[in-house]
């Protein structure tokens, strides 16, 4: 499978911090926004990843972010020239996901939880249509809606319902087989002149294509998409590190737990922040795999 991070758009609910920098490169605690969605896919085990971006921010993740070789990863970059809709992330990775399946994330998504692991390697196991995963919230209306019935089958998808069926929104986590390329190619753009990620989806719907993986409690997703969101979302970040003594989407140290790269290489990696709490950190998650293995190897 292969992995989208659709990180383009102007930021404007982010303005003024967003007039000179993509909102998915701000920071999120310690880190750059863009490194939790890209937690996200490496958690899935998914390492040929397209970055999509706006032709003026291209450099700037080119140059934070590299080929990602060092990550252990195939990291290419494409550009969304216009806000043309989520679904166009399909028509511009056309080449980019050739015949392969794909999950999309969009890039000021946070998810975190001691069960997402799991969740996510279940659900990409074999995903024979198309994944939602939804999460329940206090105000549904704000969101993508998904409606299931007694048995758990996903039966209608509403965009932002005044008078939403459920109260599980529709994150921004989506995995989809092939067919999604020419589904999108296909797809008429809505009124606002976009090429909706729903119509999508009900696509797959109505031929019983599509299922709700629900994320559950042991899960937290965030939005940063607002100024109030995005200082949430730090809030968070930072208390469960510090209650939980973990580090949230560190991406050298999911690297190192999927057998991405080495302890070895992991150690250089956090050699060059070592300045920085983080870099400590990944100094520190280095050798005590390194100690581990030796000690298994004994």
């Amino acid at each position: 499978m292969r992995g989208i991070v659709l990180a383009g758009g102007s930021g404007t609910r982010l303005h003024p911090i967003t007039l000179a920098v993509s909102k998915h490169l701000l920071p999120v605690s310690d880190k750059p926004m863009i490194y939790y969605p890209l937690a996200t896919l490496m958690q899935a085990g998914i390492r040929d990843i397209l970055i999509i971006t706006t032709p003026h921010d291209r450099p700037q993740f080119e140059r934070l972010l590299g080929d990602g070789a060092e990550l252990g990863l195939r990291l290419s970059f494409a550009e969304q020239a216009a806000p043309n809709g989520l679904a166009e992330a399909f028509v511009i990775g056309e080449d980019f996901i050739g015949s392969d399946k794909v999950a999309l994330v969009l890039g000021d998504n946070v998810f975190h939880g001691q069960a997402l692991d799991e969740t996510l390697a279940l659900s990409t196991r074999d995903v024979d249509g198309c994944v939602l995963f939804g999460y329940r919230v206090p105000n549904p209306e704000r969101f993508g809606v998904g409606e299931t019935d007694l048995e758990g089958r996903l039966v209608s998808l509403e965009e932002k319902p005044v008078r939403p069926r459920s109260d599980r929104a529709i994150t921004g986590l989506y995995l989809y087989d092939n067919r999604v390329v020419e589904v999108a190619k296909n797809l008429r753009p809505s009124v606002r002149g976009e090429l909706e990620i729903t119509d999508v989806n009900r696509w797959y719907l109505e031929r019983g294509a599509a299922r709700l993986v629900d994320l559950g409690e042991g899960v937290a997703w965030l939005d940063t998409g607002t100024p109030e969101s995005l200082l949430k979302a730090g809030q968070y970040v930072r208390t469960m590190e510090e209650l939980q003594k973990v580090r949230i989407a560190c991406l050298e140290e999911i690297a190192l737990r999927m057998g991405f790269i080495t302890p070895d290489e992991c150690l250089r990696l956090g050699r060059r922040m070592a300045n920085s709490a983080y870099g400590r950190h990944v100094l520190s998650v280095a050798t005590d795999e390194a100690f581990r293995r030796e000690l298994v190897s004994v």
